[in-house]
């Protein structure tokens, strides 16, 4: 599936006429070739002869690939062969981007990286996403799951004793969002400079950007912290609470005003009259009392019937879902909010499904999906066409397995 660079309604995909060369596996640089791409950039993954590894993983990494990859175009090339890394040099030349998440040194060997491209390339940004920036730890190895133990983010998700990492690669993908942002600044000023720059994000630094409401905590209450399992609300209704069904709900209460909204709605009318409660410092006094009230009222309920009347009285309130149940919810269904994609790896190669598209709107227009998953190497030819390359070197390069076939 193709689409030219354009969303509903004719309006211009913003980063139309940007090119991107994607040398990243895993997740975090994938992430920001996936988001430059929805935003309407030509980005080409270079992938090896035999497809990014990340195509081939199984267990909670089997999404990676699908989720990340969209809106790119795949060739697959050796590298480590003298014609290969022609072909990349040829491709970076014609870039106004190049993405990579090697290990430190990799795009070096290759004469791949920045300072050996800059001087025949001064417009070329250059984004490296990394375990580490610059420091004592730089060339240490990484991974999302190691840095939030090292950042303390780990430790702020679990039971006490027990850090627990989160429920999604979010310092791969936060990292990767963070590239994004540096590299959109170094194309506004190299549009007023005509130079362009090397950026680089890295997951240490971002696991510590996202605990720092906790440093800040610390900073000003003089006290560590628990893990966000057995905190102290700010709020005394901030909970999830269960139905007589099996279901559960999460409902928070987080302004007088919401409470006496909450009141009315459930016909509290001793609670909404008493001037202890009125202010959330005594509802978090009586939070014991509330709380065992509460779940008391919410029990009987039907989780639909309860959700409705939450709804009317303008609370913030959430089912407890799973990931699966997002493919039915009805608000990303109705809204657009999820991309038709077609599986390209594994024994569901071909199958039909839906993922989250980029959580942004431009007025009321979604970034559309411009291209499908590629296959490996699925555009070889096509981009290699648009370098020169004729048809006979092409198929040279694939008999001497520098090309996939």
């Amino acid at each position: 599936m193709m689409t030219d660079a354009r969303g509903a309604e004719g309006q211009a995909a913003p980063l139309q006429g940007i090119k991107v060369v994607e040398f990243t596996h895993m997740v975090m640089g994938p992430t920001a070739g996936v988001i430059l791409g929805d935003l309407g950039a030509d980005v080409i993954k270079v992938e090896p002869l035999k497809g990014d590894n990340t195509r081939r993983l199984k267990g909670s990494g089997a999404g990676y690939f699908p989720m990340y990859n969209r809106n790119k175009r795949s060739i697959a090339l050796d590298l480590k062969h003298p014609k290969g890394r022609e072909v990349a040099l040829e491709l970076i030349a014609s870039a106004d981007i190049v993405l990579e998440n090697f290990r430190t040194g990799t795009m070096a060997n290759l004469g791949l990286d920045y300072d050996s491209l800059k001087a025949a390339q001064p417009r070329l940004i250059y984004c490296s996403l990394k375990g580490f920036l610059s420091g004592p730890y730089e060339n240490r190895v990484a991974l999302d799951e190691v840095t939030q133990m090292m950042g303390g983010l780990a430790y702020m998700t679990g039971l006490p004793e027990r850090p627990l990492r989160a429920g999604s690669s979010v310092i791969d993908i936060t990292g990767g969002m963070f590239g994004v942002i540096a590299i959109l600044s170094a194309l506004h000023q190299r549009a007023a400079t005509g130079e362009g720059s090397h950026v680089t994000s890295a997951l240490f630094e971002t696991t510590a950007f996202l605990v720092g409401q906790h440093m800040a905590q610390q900073a000003v209450s003089g006290e560590t912290p628990p893990p966000m399992s057995v905190r102290q609300s700010a709020w005394a209704i901030y909970d999830i609470f269960d139905l007589d069904s099996g279901e559960r709900v999460f409902v928070g209460i987080v302004s007088d005003t919401l409470w006496q909204r909450f009141c009315e709605e459930f016909s509290l009318d001793e609670w909404a009259a008493n001037a202890t409660l009125a202010s959330n410092a005594g509802r978090v006094a009586a939070r014991a009392e509330l709380l065992l009230a509460i779940r008391a009222l919410f029990a009987p309920l039907a989780l639909e019937a309860l959700s409705e009347r939450l709804d009317r009285a303008g609370l913030p309130f959430s089912p407890i879902n799973t990931p699966g149940d997002l493919f039915d919810d009805p608000h990303l269904t109705a809204s657009g909010g999820l991309l038709p994609i077609h599986l390209t790896d594994g024994d569901n190669a071909g199958q039909a499904t839906t993922l989250p598209r980029l959580p942004i709107e431009f007025g009321h227009t979604k970034p559309p999906l411009h291209r499908d998953l590629p296959k490996t190497g699925a555009h070889n030819h096509e981009v290699l066409s648009e370098l020169g390359f004729d048809q006979e070197v092409i198929a040279t390069m694939v008999k001497d397995r520098v090309l996939s076939g």
